[in-house]
């Protein structure tokens, strides 16, 4: 009757090595396998410009992560501007299998991790090869060169408050990534990552064991492991004892030593209920770091995302209302610096900040800068092809009186936009909700939906993947805009983005401009 059905261990085991063998066949072709975690909300962003700026195939998307496989090189990865913190894959498993034994969980986790040395020293190769142009491990981030040790990274406190919260809200963005996981998180001591590092005093490998390292002098690293757990694993294991186990792991393997400060190698572990994955950090610093902002704002990957879906061309006019520090305009402007940009503010300091923020970028030619409220633009009508702005009523978006103008607010966006231009905006959950009000129709209202001006096509065309850009819309996408129409009539809503702001969640919301207001 036939052979019985294999063991479901070997069957596991079988489903590894098949993706082992796909993964070298890859690393052959000359792709790489990478993944690039993301801010909730940010993975459609960061997966459509993986495609459009890398030529990026075999794409995935999970929650809080984009995995993916390219060719480029360095240089062109560093450009990735929607993403949070990117990694050389060296493995992705579906989840461990829990059980009440922490011994068996911590072997099942040592031989994900380990097995197959020869697997581990071809990923090392790719990654030194990766970095063979790019100096000594001190010139990882040139674009960022900033030491490891904290005392050095800033060079007055408040840029270090910026950056730490920077860097909390970073931690919720890329933790909280499905609803019900816990993520294992020190709540002071480690800010900077959900992590727990292999230290150098763990007990000598080849004294507690008979086995011997694999002598090879070409490989001889120094290491740290940054694990998090969540979700079932999360309730059995700390990521302290999993770090532990791993890295001792690796130093029995390899005969690799363990440093905190300053490793050649970062290896990064991530567990939960949705896969097991392990990763090397390709860049000491997140790519959400910009090294051309000196006062940081608005997350530099919200705003990314924002003036992506602005559909900016060669020569546009942009206009950010209500430009604080200018992010905004910024990445705008850095990414389609063909384009001339406005930024308006009735705030003296946000205005005497972004304009540090512009000499630093080096675009003081680029973006002109005006005193003005919102509510009373001193510019001419129908003089925009596009506004973008964050509307930042309150701190951290907490309701204020002052959201009962935002309908004035639109309305006078929409006067100085031309038809055929689009509006995007930042709103609070609050906001979310009057929008709801202010709009006739209520078929966008899911959080995550993603409609009308936003497909991979339009993406590539955004980014000049073909040294083009365009901002036209087709004939269906112009039937559907003019069925769904706001109160003031020649606004019409093109999709509705939910992201997360990392201690609170926020909606990117995207208009068109279809008629002279008061013409229907």
């Amino acid at each position: 009757r036939g052979e019985p059905p294999p063991r479901r261990g070997r069957s596991r085991q079988g489903l590894r090595a098949a993706g082992r063998e796909a993964g070298r066949a890859k690393m052959a072709a000359g792709a790489r396998r990478y993944f690039c975690t993301a801010g909730r909300g940010l993975e459609p962003f960061l997966a459509r410009e993986v495609r459009a700026r890398l030529g990026a195939t075999e794409v995935d998307c999970v929650s809080g992560k984009v995995f993916f496989s390219a060719e480029a090189e360095l240089g062109e990865l560093r450009k990735l501007k929607s993403g949070e913190r990117l990694f050389l894959l060296v493995k992705k498993h579906t989840p461990l299998a829990v059980s009440g034994s922490k011994g068996k969980m911590l072997h099942e986790i040592k031989s994900l991790v380990i097995e197959e040395p020869k697997y581990w020293l071809d990923v090392i190769s790719i990654w030194r090869n990766l970095h063979k142009h790019e100096g000594k491990k001190d010139d990882v981030s040139q674009e960022n060169p900033l030491p490891l040790k904290r005392k050095s990274e800033e060079s007055n406190i408040a840029t270090k408050r910026q950056k730490t919260e920077q860097v909390r809200e970073t931690l919720s963005e890329e933790c909280h990534v499905q609803a019900g996981e816990m993520c294992v998180v020190p709540e002071r001591k480690n800010d900077e990552d959900c992590r727990t590092e292999s230290k150098a005093s763990l007990e000598d490998p080849s004294e507690s064991s008979g086995e011997k390292p694999i002598e090879n002098e070409q490989f001889s690293f120094s290491f740290r492991v940054s694990c998090r757990c969540s979700g079932a694993i999360a309730k059995i294991l700390t990521s302290q004892e999993i770090g532990r186990a791993i890295g001792i792991a690796l130093m029995k393997q390899f005969g690799w030593q363990a440093e905190l400060r300053d490793p050649d190698l970062e290896i990064f572990v991530h567990l939960n209920d949705i896969h097991s994955v392990v990763g090397i950090p390709l860049f000491r610093l997140p790519l959400a770091n910009r090294e051309y902002i000196k006062t940081a704002g608005l997350r530099s990957t919200i705003a990314w995302a924002m003036a992506s879906l602005a559909e900016i061309s060669a020569g546009a006019f942009v206009l950010d209302p209500m430009c604080g520090l200018g992010t905004i305009l910024l990445e705008a402007a850095r990414e389609w610096p063909e384009a001339c940009y406005w930024g308006a503010d009735i705030s003296d300091s946000q205005l005497e900040g972004a304009d540090v923020n512009i000499r630093t970028a080096g675009l003081m030619d680029k973006i002109e800068l005006l005193k003005a409220s919102v509510k009373a633009l001193p510019l001419p009508s129908e003089s925009f092809d596009a506004v973008i702005s964050d509307i930042p009523f309150g701190k951290k978006f907490k309701i204020t009186k002052d959201i009962q103008l935002f309908p004035d607010i639109l309305q006078e966006m929409d006067r100085v936009l031309r038809v055929g231009g689009t509006i995007v905006l930042l709103l609070s959950q609050d906001l979310h909700k009057r929008m709801d009000g202010i709009t006739e129709c209520a078929e966008n209202d899911s959080p995550n939906a993603i409609t009308g001006g936003t497909s991979e096509t339009t993406t590539a065309k955004a980014l000049n993947v073909d040294g083009n850009s365009s901002s036209s819309v087709n004939v269906a996408e112009e039937s559907c805009l003019r069925s769904r129409q706001t109160c003031f009539g020649s606004l019409v809503p093109c999709g509705v983005h939910g992201v997360s702001l990392g201690k609170t969640d926020a909606f990117i919301y995207k208009y068109r401009k279809i008629s002279t207001a008061g013409n229907r």
